[in-house]
């Protein structure tokens, strides 16, 4: 009995063998190449797809479609009038440039339709100048999976390609069409943002890399949260298109009329606004760029990413120094004071801490850095539009900071009413809370060092 059921699987493996290399190579004439690993467009070089203008591509999906490029630019022409994704257009391209063949299986087929090319599930034509370069017809995959079956220009001729080819030839008219939410001319361009989130408006503005809040107050903007959304609005994607032309009278369904987020993105020269309304019924969001009458969808995350409110703008840090930059502090406190200054050495010897004041002395470095790397930890949990009863009429420290080789100074000042500890800057709205068990911290060390 085992035998026989070894018999058996063995004859399995051999009539699975066998319809492999029929279907492989059925119809192929005797003497035909069995592995040419020819070109499909011999005179089509990774340089010479360069010179392709012109493509236009009957996907399966039944979309047939057409991009032009000019001025190095690809934009759609048909069936509607839009931006094309190059990278979309690159692959295409270098898919057509770099497809081979693999096999030839027919040359002179009595009937396409056993290879799914009588009506091709993909048709791909391109043109360079005006002039006609190239026509790719791609039908059924072969049994196993790992061909097409396919035909080039007018020929007759039958032959595989490789299966991976699909993904890039097989490309829709949504596919082709650039996917940006909205078209920034250049990241470095950009000068300002203006979110408005449930009624309530956000103004930002950048000035020699750093940003601020300029409305509704004036305070220091968190560099990594504003240059955030910059980022999610150059790489944020649309996920459908709803409507290419959509009325004013419509925008209500889209909850458009009255949009829960509206992003603009000032880059000096020109501004570009996006609007964010409600959820589609797959949950995704429904989004329109204020200067077209497309109405797209987006991920619900990605709408939830603008929804900023001002905390989450505000810088957290107290302090813009660190230890290892810092090169002079001023500290009072608890009717102390302490004056300390860093000092450079000659050949690779660390630097030195030198107390000034209250009487001149070297300092343990390890001691100073460790005080400076708490001073410097002071984060923000929360903010205060009032410093009212905040304790900061009667500070309970006063910091003076010059960092960056003493480019750039920083002042604040804390403020300590019973548990609640504040620090409050000139160049800064209101005041910031932070943890008390650091300032505590911070006071310790700077006890050791007047001793």
């Amino acid at each position: 009995m085992r035998g026989l059921k070894s018999t058996l699987a063995l004859l399995l493996v051999l009539i699975g063998l066998g319809a492999y290399i029929y279907f492989v190579t059925w119809k192929q004439p005797e003497g035909g190449s069995t592995s040419t690993q020819d070109k499909v467009f011999a005179t089509l070089s990774d340089k010479d797809k360069d010179k392709i203008d012109e493509v236009t591509v009957k996907s399966e999906s039944g979309d047939v479609t057409t991009v032009k490029k000019e001025d190095d630019t690809w934009r759609i022409t048909s069936p509607l009038t839009a931006q094309a994704a190059a990278s979309e257009l690159s692959a295409l391209t270098s898919a057509l440039a770099q497809a081979e063949i693999v096999r030839v299986i027919d040359e002179n087929p009595a009937n396409l339709g056993e290879y799914g090319l009588e009506k091709p599930r993909i048709d791909v034509e391109f043109k360079g100048g005006g002039q006609f370069m190239g026509r790719l017809q791609v039908g059924e995959k072969t049994p196993t999976g790992a061909g097409l079956y396919a035909r080039r220009n007018d020929e007759q001729r039958v032959f595989l390609i490789q299966a991976h080819q699909e993904s890039s030839l097989n490309r829709s008219t949504f596919d082709l069409r650039d996917k940006a939410l909205l078209k920034l001319a250049a990241r470095d361009k950009v000068q300002g943002i203006d979110l408005t989130v449930s009624g309530n408006t956000i103004k930002l503005a950048k000035k020699e890399n750093a940003w601020r809040v300029t409305s509704p107050i004036d305070a220091r903007a968190e560099f990594s949260v504003a240059e955030g959304v910059v980022g999610r609005v150059e790489t944020g994607q649309i996920k459908s298109i709803v409507t290419e032309t959509v009325t004013p009278a419509e925008l209500g369904k889209y909850g458009l009329d009255k949009p829960e987020v509206t992003l603009v993105i000032d880059q000096g020269t020109s501004k570009n606004t996006m609007v964010v309304g409600a959820k589609a019924p797959d949950g995704s969001v429904y989004a329109r760029n204020a200067d077209s009458s497309t109405v797209v969808t987006i991920e619900s995350s990605l709408a939830e990413d603008f929804k900023k409110t001002l905390d989450n703008f505000r810088t957290k840090d107290v302090f813009e120094f660190r230890a290892y930059n810092a090169t002079r502090a001023e500290i009072t406190w608890d009717g102390k004071s302490l004056v300390i200054e860093r000092h450079k050495t000659e050949g690779d010897k660390p630097d030195i801490w030198k107390r000034v004041s209250p009487s001149p002395a070297d300092l343990d470095k390890s001691k100073v850095d460790a005080m400076l790397t708490s001073l410097a930890e002071f984060r923000a949990t929360g903010f205060k539009e009032s410093t009212a009863g905040t304790g900061l009429d009667k500070p309970a420290m006063t910091v003076a900071m010059k960092f960056d080789e003493g480019k750039k100074e920083e002042k604040a000042t804390i403020g300590k009413a019973g548990a609640v500890v504040v620090a409050a800057r000139p160049d800064d709205h209101g005041a910031a809370t932070f943890d008390l068990e650091k300032f505590s911290e911070v006071v310790k060390a700077l006890d050791e060092l007047v001793k």
